[in-house]
């Protein structure tokens, strides 16, 4: 008999995985991948690369799916893949799901995750602004913490949250001018930046006690001010605003 999880894996393996994950990162998360350009350790950068490439099968489950079942199915799978390895079952043959594994991630963060994104899949965007930090936080900000974790353990995690939620906030921005609505619908463009401004306020001095070495992690959210203004930044534009923020230590 065909189980629910055959089925997930067939349309998992119909998917195509890229195998290359520094290259799908790269193509997909362009912030985040130029970021982790300034991680000197290969090792620790292919993990956090690990990191990102799941962080994006994530969140295009909503984008790839025609109802919201089928989009609760796929997270499932995706949630349900950490909880096998936790219990020590071998890792499901998909190419992030092994190396977020092999990387060593806290499991039990990576599958929150993934039921963090279950709110992907609903019609209305958020009413409050608490559930927009609160889904912020669990997305933006997981990514950011277990990417700081992974290259400095000692880093206090708390350190990158309102980082996390001034890039978070501006990439909802992004999404609302892509045609994806999230954000409460009384809130404007400024609304978003006076936001965006008081949380890197806030993340420029909890960043001061951030280990250099985590930095790469924080360094997309010198780009959040920028963000949400009126257009895209340019690949260039891009590269040298987190290059100035890896050499000065602020955002």
């Amino acid at each position: 008999m065909t189980t629910l999880k055959t089925t997930l894996d067939i349309a998992h393996r119909n998917d195509a995985p890229d195998t290359d994950l520094d290259a799908l990162v790269r193509r997909v998360d362009p912030d985040r991948w130029l970021a982790s350009r300034f991680i000197a350790d290969p090792k620790a950068r292919a993990d956090v690369i690990a990191l990102y490439a799941f962080n994006y099968e994530l969140a295009r489950v909503a984008s790839g799916v025609s109802n919201a079942l089928m989009g609760e199915i796929r997270l499932t799978w995706w949630r349900e893949a950490m909880e096998e390895i936790a219990a020590g079952q071998p890792a499901r043959k998909h190419p992030s799901v092994e190396a977020v594994a092999a990387a060593g991630y806290p499991l039990s963060a990576l599958a929150e995750m993934a039921e963090a994104r279950m709110a992907d899949l609903e019609a209305a965007p958020f009413e409050t602004e608490a559930q927009v930090l609160a889904y912020v936080d669990a997305t933006a900000g997981a990514v950011m913490m277990l990417a700081a974790w992974r290259l400095d353990p000692k880093t206090d995690l708390h350190a990158v949250q309102e980082a996390a939620r001034a890039y978070g906030l501006a990439g909802l921005w992004r999404l609302k001018r892509a045609g994806v609505q999230r954000l409460p619908a009384d809130w404007t463009q400024a609304d978003v930046r006076r936001r965006v401004e008081t949380a890197r306020k806030k993340a420029r001095a909890a960043l001061k006690v951030l280990p250099l070495a985590a930095f790469p992690a924080a360094a997309p959210a010198a780009l959040a001010r920028a963000q949400t203004g009126g257009r895209e930044l340019s690949p260039l534009e891009t590269q040298v605003r987190l290059t100035w923020a890896v050499a000065s230590g602020r955002i």
